[in-house]
């Protein structure tokens, strides 16, 4: 697993958060949502099942300790905007809590940990996409594109080993990347 800070072509663009609404499918069911985030513009703590001002709405399919904390690349915000014909859409529109520059999921591993701030976070899975998102963006598609595409997106989860750990951790080469791991889905 690497470990290390944001490097220089990582950034964190934005933090972003939400809390649970009711919203109505196209079918005309209710359900209730977090995915609707926005950024903040103060820093805010992470806590072990999610940063302050946020809030997970379904927890079946969202949150945990190992999914606190969502993060989604500048770089698809760019993909997206582009091929779907949109003006720029504000961060946190895909429902991440971290909006970052670089961190491409073809790159991130699972295991892979990141300083940001004074948090420790350790990457888990890929993005599994549901069908808010399509209702978040008015896209009845957009969860397969996200699939398709290979832009779906990171969760981590709060690493209590941080303090332990030296600067950097070689790599094995078994682990594999986020973009490898979502085929196997």
């Amino acid at each position: 697993m690497a470990w290390g800070k944001l490097s220089m072509a990582d950034r964190l663009v934005s933090v972003n958060v939400g809390q649970p609404r009711e919203i109505r499918c196209p079918d005309g069911r209710r359900v209730k949502t977090s995915i609707w985030k926005t950024p903040v513009p103060n820093r805010v703590f992470a806590r072990r099942l999610n940063i302050d001002g946020d809030r997970q709405a379904d927890l079946n399919g969202h949150g945990g300790e190992q999914r606190a904390v969502l993060v989604y690349q500048s770089s698809s915000y760019q993909f997206w905007e582009t091929l779907l014909s949109r003006p720029t859409m504000p961060w946190g529109q895909f429902g991440e809590n971290l909006s970052v520059e670089g961190m491409s999921d073809d790159e991130v591993c699972i295991g892979d940990r990141y300083q940001i701030g004074t948090a420790i976070f350790e990457v888990s899975q890929p993005r599994v996409t549901c069908h808010k998102l399509a209702i978040r963006l008015d896209q009845a598609d957009m969860p397969s594109l996200l699939v398709r595409h290979s832009r779906p997106g990171f969760y981590m989860g709060f690493s209590d080993r941080g303090a332990d750990c030296k600067p950097f951790l070689p790599y094995p080469w078994f682990l594999p990347t986020l973009w490898f791991s979502s085929r196997l889905t």
